[in-house]
C-alpha cells in the first residue's frame, strides 16, 4: 500500500513501508461535530467538564443501539483520525534532538488511527449526542460508543 504522506517528517523520525493489505474491517456509525477545522486548531486533550459542546451523529442504522443511553453521566467516545499518516514509528513531535517511538505518545500519527476520549454526556435528541470533551475535527468519523463505568486510579 502507497501511502502520501500529509506532513513532511521531522528531524530523527522514522517511518515503515505499509502493509499490502488489512487483517479486519471497521465501520464507521456516524460523525463527530466540533468546531475545529484543522488538526492544528484542535485541544491537545478534551475538556470534558467545560466543552466546548460538541455532537455525535449516529447514523441511521445505529439508532436503536442508543437506547439506554440516556442517563449515562459519561462516555467512552472511539473515533478514526481519518487525516492521519499512519506510517511514522518513531515521532519527534517537540523537535527535540531525539524522536520517541509512536506507542510511547497519544499522537494522531499511528498505524491504526484510533483515538479515545472520555466525554460528558449533556443530552441526547434522537440521531445526536451533546458532549463536552472532544479533541478531533469536525466531521471525524466515529467508530464506537461506551458507558464509561468507574474511573482506574
Amino acid at each position: 500500500m502507497t501511502l502520501t504522506a500529509p506532513d513532511p517528517m521531522r528531524p530523527h523520525e522514522e517511518c515503515v513501508h505499509l502493509p499490502g493489505g488489512f487483517d479486519a474491517g471497521v465501520w464507521f456509525i456516524g460523525r463527530i461535530r466540533t468546531p475545529w477545522a484543522r488538526r492544528e486548531d484542535c485541544p491537545k486533550r478534551g475538556d470534558p467538564e467545560n466543552g466546548p459542546e460538541c455532537h455525535i451523529e449516529v447514523d441511521a442504522p445505529w439508532l436503536s443501539a442508543l437506547a439506554g443511553v440516556e442517563g449515562k453521566d459519561r462516555m467512552q467516545v472511539l473515533y478514526w483520525m481519518h487525516l492521519s499518516r499512519r506510517d511514522l514509528v518513531r515521532q519527534n513531535p517537540c523537535f527535540d534532538a531525539q524522536s520517541v517511538g509512536t506507542f510511547a505518545l497519544r499522537s494522531p500519527l499511528r498505524p491504526n488511527p484510533i483515538a479515545s476520549s472520555f466525554v460528558r454526556l449533556l443530552r441526547v435528541e434522537g440521531k445526536f449526542l451533546t458532549v463536552w470533551g472532544l479533541d478531533c475535527i469536525d466531521g471525524t468519523p466515529l467508530v464506537d460508543l461506551k458507558p464509561e463505568f468507574g474511573v482506574l486510579p
